[in-house]
């Protein structure tokens, strides 16, 4: 059975397309699911309230991630943009969440004296490889046990 997360250190990103690119997690927002919103099914026959129904299709919200990184990565990264790959969020207990995406920013923030220098990339799921079938996320669990 896996253990809760008590601590987010260390969520760590893979790019299928740059492996080894030099970007340094500062903090991860990995991807959640949403239903998309209600359909509104109210009709003139409805008498007290307004009625909804679920959405038949879930939705993989995109990453964003604080990221340091080697000026290498800047030239690495505006190769890739667009382009579906996949894409790796590794978790803590090395429990991980698969699935097919872009980078569809990357944005270097304030160079300033005494910081780090940073930059913001956010992911934007696809759910789709590159024929262009519909692939689900993989969640796969990790080695954490209570």
């Amino acid at each position: 059975m896996s253990r809760r997360y008590d601590d987010g250190f260390s969520t760590l990103i893979t790019l299928s397309l740059l492996p080894a690119v030099k970007l340094y997690e500062k903090d991860v927002t990995p991807p959640g699911v949403t239903a998309g919103g209600p359909i509104d099914t109210t009709t003139m026959r409805n008498t007290a309230w307004r009625t909804m129904s679920p959405r038949q299709l879930k939705t993989l919200s995109p990453i964003s991630a604080t990221v340091a990184f080697a000026f290498e990565a800047q030239g690495q990264i505006l190769n890739i943009v667009g382009r579906n790959q996949l894409i790796t969020v590794t978790f803590p207990d090395n429990a991980t969440v698969t699935f097919y995406g872009w980078v569809e920013e990357f944005t270097p923030g304030a160079f300033t004296e005494g910081e780090q220098p940073t930059a913001t990339l956010t992911i934007q799921p696809s759910n789709h490889n590159n024929a262009g079938v519909e692939v689900a996320p993989d969640y796969t669990g990790g080695s954490g046990s209570e």
